[in-house]
């Protein structure tokens, strides 16, 4: 994905679809037309995953909170995304083996008369899942919730239920359909901002773009236009028609970063209900803890933060469950994500409105996909890109991304770390996470390594220096703030040492794109007001 090549391409070709955004719904629009055989521009203002994608709380699931809606108000688009979201959980973990997992999930019991009422919901949640169902969920006494999930408080623990999800890598997921749509021939740039769109006899051509990072303004012609802006869809919405109902609202998903020992390394948490009714998942992740929180109203910005009232009601609740004493000096990072929701005006509570996706389609061929989840994005691309061939009359081909493996993952084997370790000489903890995150193509970032960048970008931490050459050679990245926060999750774990590591970083870039030093200064500047406070 060489974005230079990519832009002069943008530039002089006409295309059949340019999809706006470049999040996990963008790029697996781009993928899925791409492999229909139709000729894909993508445009991403910022970098891939640099919203909500990258932000979620590593869940591929099926929303067991979506089916409870869905039976207490017989609620069938609540009901379909979960079937969907089920299909797609079993669908991402088969394509990108390398970056998603199986995970089980406790769920702590403290009242009997819970038992029947969470069993009886999970079982349904395994039998909607049907072949895909990845393990049956079961009732488990105290002894071994607590042999389980160890941190949890004992006192008056009648029990627990543990059921199966998947987990994974985010960022690193967007990043590897991104590279696998290039694969298949699309022409993907990062840091360009769609700024006009052009029509002709009230129809869209194409749109005025202009290169964030060099300041060049060009335009780019192509047939049908695809809007997966995410929270800022209604943006875009807008440059094609000033007058447009806004179609969106937003919630808010609060999450931390704790140290590995408050959590067992292989199994994660459901907190089914807290004090406003919301639920909290506690996850190991990348050797760390991750707790998080859903539905909360919020207002769409950029670079959303976590507050510390939000970090505070976390923590509240994780005492309330743990035998062991958690504090905010045990905080490594916190952010927050936002959830596009197709709202309805007359609602007023976040979590109630529906999760669904829609696609709309504005008179002058605009296609906006806006809703569903990340564990959908599958299936929101292929709806879209069917949207896509009609309004663009070309003809229908049938998807083929549910068996396309992922970049990385047609190899992958989970034992991979050995060999690292063997041909490269690495540490065990570099080994096993650069399988993990790059999969089959971990040995090309490890060549690198033999030319001397095998420097860890932080102490205690896998993530090495010949990544940042990795990705600014094939995956784009192009600041300090791409490197740290989307190809390698630094940002997303330890916030003071991903602050000590910008210069490092921006040093490395700088000599290899060739930075001036007025460049590299900027750069320098934008990641600490991006990284403060984080």
């Amino acid at each position: 994905m060489n974005r230079e090549e990519h832009l002069e391409q943008l530039k002089s070709e006409t295309f059949d679809v340019l999809v706006i955004g470049g999040g996990a719904t963008g790029t697996g629009v781009a993928l899925d037309a791409a492999t229909r055989g139709l000729k894909v521009a993508l445009v991403e203002r910022d970098d891939f995953s640099a919203g909500t994608s990258s932000r979620s709380t590593k869940l591929i699931h099926g929303g067991v909170r979506y089916l409870e809606q869905a039976v207490k108000k017989f609620d069938r688009s609540q009901f379909n995304l979960v079937r969907d979201a089920l299909k797609e959980r079993a669908v991402l973990i088969n394509i990108a083996p390398h970056l998603a997992k199986p995970i089980p999930l406790v769920t702590p019991l403290y009242n009997w008369l819970e038992v029947p009422y969470y069993m009886t919901g999970l079982k349904l949640y395994d039998g909607l899942a049907g072949k895909a169902n990845l393990r049956a969920s079961r009732f488990v006494d105290a002894k071994e919730a607590l042999d389980r999930f160890p941190m949890l408080n004992p006192e008056g623990l009648r029990g627990g239920v543990i059921y199966y999800d998947g987990q994974f890598d985010d960022a690193r997921m967007n990043i590897s359909i991104a590279l696998t749509a290039a694969q298949q021939g699309a022409v993907l740039a990062n840091h360009v901002e769609v700024t006009e769109l052009h029509k002709q006899g009230g129809k869209l051509t194409g749109a005025s773009v202009k290169d964030t990072l060099s300041g060049d303004s060009f335009s780019i012609r192509a047939k049908v236009l695809v809007n997966a802006t995410g929270p800022f869809s209604d943006t875009i919405r807008h440059l094609d028609d000033p007058g447009a109902t806004p179609m969106l609202s937003a919630s808010s998903g609060a999450h931390i970063i704790l140290d590995s020992r408050f959590s067992p390394p292989e199994t994660g948490l459901l907190i089914p209900e807290t004090e406003d009714g919301r639920v909290l998942f506690l996850l190991p992740w990348l050797g760390h803890t991750l707790v998080g929180t859903t539905d909360n109203p919020a207002s769409i910005e950029a670079n959303p933060k976590a507050t510390e009232d939000e970090i505070a009601y976390i923590l509240r609740h994780v005492h309330k469950y743990f035998s062991i004493p958690v504090s905010r000096e045990d905080v490594k990072a916190a952010w927050s994500g936002l959830r596009p929701l197709v709202s309805d005006p007359g609602a007023a509570d976040t979590a109630k409105l529906s999760r669904d996706h829609v696609i709309n389609t504005s008179t002058s061929g605009l296609i906006t996909i806006a809703g569903g989840k990340w564990t959908t994005y599958r299936k929101m691309a292929l709806d879209t890109v069917d949207e896509v061939e009609r309004v663009g009359q070309f003809a229908h081909n049938t998807s083929l991304t549910e068996h396309l493996k992922l970049v990385g993952g047609k190899q992958f084997s989970p034992h991979g770390a050995g060999k690292l370790q063997e041909d490269y000489g690495l540490e065990l903890d570099t080994a096993s996470y650069l399988n993990r995150a790059y999969g089959d193509q971990a040995a090309k970032v490890a060549e690198l390594v033999k030319l001397g960048y095998s420097e860890r970008l932080a102490k205690n931490h896998a993530y090495l220096t010949a990544e940042v050459i990795y990705s600014a050679r094939h995956e784009a990245a192009r600041s300090s703030v791409d490197i740290l926060a989307r190809r390698t999750r630094l940002a997303f774990l330890d916030a003071e040492a991903t602050r000590k590591a910008v210069p490092v970083v921006a040093n490395l870039l700088a000599q290899e794109l060739g930075w001036s030093d007025r460049q590299k200064s900027d750069d320098i500047s934008q990641a600490e007001t991006y990284f403060s406070a984080s």
